[in-house]
């Protein structure tokens, strides 16, 4: 009796950490579908899954006679321990966040429309006041987050995590139960301590008077770093000299996939949700968030992205085979690669074929072992293994018989078409 006391305490103590499973959970069902597909590269990565440091979460949708949504997760590999580096999906939550504090701050007339003007208190800091990809000449909270969903712009993630601040962005995501989640890094050669600190910012009329001043912060709240995480052989520093050591991740941006999985579940199903998990934001800005998820570089006006490098499923790695993408379909997502790490976090609609399912992925191509050397296997193994992973789950819901058609009318939105008699100069080179 004493022996099953310890056992249900064991459990009960790592349920509450989040280490929810003591090994990597499989789902017999993603195996079986996965069969049905022999290219060489998925199957490479499937049948060397602690190499490739892959992990799969599917989510199958039923609609009931009501529409509603049911939801039933599939897992291969997955293991909230398993780090891997978010890299740009970090965009995605802050994007959430952002809109929700400015939804809390509405009655000093502030919006995500409103222009911003980043300030600066230190010499490290960069000042944000113009931004000429913009349709009025200003930065602002919308502007930021539509880039960094349609090309993952890298200053409009840092300009977001200034407006939100360290505190407020790790606190705000622990208390809806996102345990595995530590954002400590801005996309910028920073310290440790230099990243506690945020910018002053202030939102302007369009007279350039202060609507609301929000001063600079300090995140005084500690992080748990005691789990050490190095992975590689060796990497390059910031002199390009190779040090013959692991690299250490252990300060830097962590998540876990069914955390990043869940959030953009939320925001796509909020009605499925209780209150304390929900981003708290009006039915306008998630509208904007749901355009910008998924719609693609080219048929924005504001910034001219060149779609000839900024193509439809640039950023849309399970239908990344070509440059176009299905007329018929639209993805919801955020994706993120760096140091050999590639994540896609996605919700696919295919409005002909009434298909609908989730799907986010994370995998690791370094062959050589060298970090921060921009030599990985992303064109090789990367690319190939998430178009071979989409195609085969789309495929799989193309032929699975469902219990009623759902009606996917609420994601069928109005896209910006890009005004080809504007002659302003296109945008061909952004730091992602």
């Amino acid at each position: 009796m004493q022996k099953c006391l310890i056992v249900l305490l064991l459990i009960a103590i790592s349920r509450s950490s989040g280490f929810v499973y003591a090994q990597p959970k499989s789902d017999p069902l993603l195996r079986s579908i996965f069969r049905s597909n022999k290219n060489s590269v998925f199957n490479e990565v499937l049948n060397n899954p602690k190499k490739y440091r892959c992990q799969i979460i599917y989510t199958r949708i039923n609609r009931n006679k009501n529409n509603a949504p049911q939801f039933k997760n599939y897992y291969f590999n997955y293991d909230p321990l398993l780090y891997f580096n978010p890299a740009s999906t970090v965009k995605m939550p802050l994007a959430f966040l952002s809109l929700e504090k400015l939804h809390s701050l509405r009655s000093k007339g502030v919006n995500k429309l409103i222009p911003v003007q980043i300030d600066s208190s230190f010499s490290w800091q960069k000042p944000a006041l113009t931004d000429p990809t913009s349709e009025n000449g200003f930065p602002s909270l919308a502007h930021y987050i539509k880039k960094a969903f349609l090309v993952s712009d890298n200053d409009s993630y840092n300009r977001i995590y200034q407006f939100l601040g360290q505190h407020y962005i790790n606190r705000d995501l622990y208390k809806r139960g996102y345990k595995n989640i530590r954002i400590t890094r801005q996309f910028m050669a920073l310290t440790a301590e230099q990243n506690r600190h945020t910018n002053p910012i202030r939102f302007i009329d369009v007279d350039g008077k202060n609507v609301y001043v929000q001063p600079p912060a300090y995140n005084t709240d500690s992080f748990d770093f005691s789990r050490t995480i190095k992975l590689g052989k060796g990497y390059l520093d910031k002199n390009d000299s190779l040090i013959n050591e692991p690299i250490d991740f252990t300060m830097h941006n962590h998540l876990a996939l069914e955390d990043l999985h869940f959030m953009l579940q939320s925001v796509l199903f909020p009605q499925n949700f209780p209150a304390k998990q929900r981003f708290d934001m009006s039915s306008d800005d998630r509208q904007f968030l749901l355009k910008y998820l998924s719609q693609f570089p080219g048929e924005t006006n504001y910034p001219k992205y060149d779609s000839s490098t900024y193509f439809d499923s640039y950023v849309k790695f399970f239908f990344r085979n070509s440059q176009s993408m299905p007329d018929n379909v639209r993805v919801f997502n955020k994706v993120g690669w760096a140091y050999g790490f590639m994540t896609d976090v996605s919700y696919v609609v295919d409005f002909k074929n009434h298909v609908e399912f989730m799907l986010s992925a994370t995998i690791y191509v370094n062959s050589d072992e060298i970090l921060n050397d921009n030599k990985y296997d992303y064109e090789t193994i990367g690319y190939p293994f998430f178009y071979q992973l989409g195609q085969t789950i789309y495929n799989h819901e193309l032929e699975r018989k469902k219990p009623l058609k759902p009606n996917l009318s609420a994601f069928k939105l109005q896209y910006e078409q890009r005004d080809k008699s504007n002659t302003r100069p296109l945008v061909k080179d952004v730091d992602n």
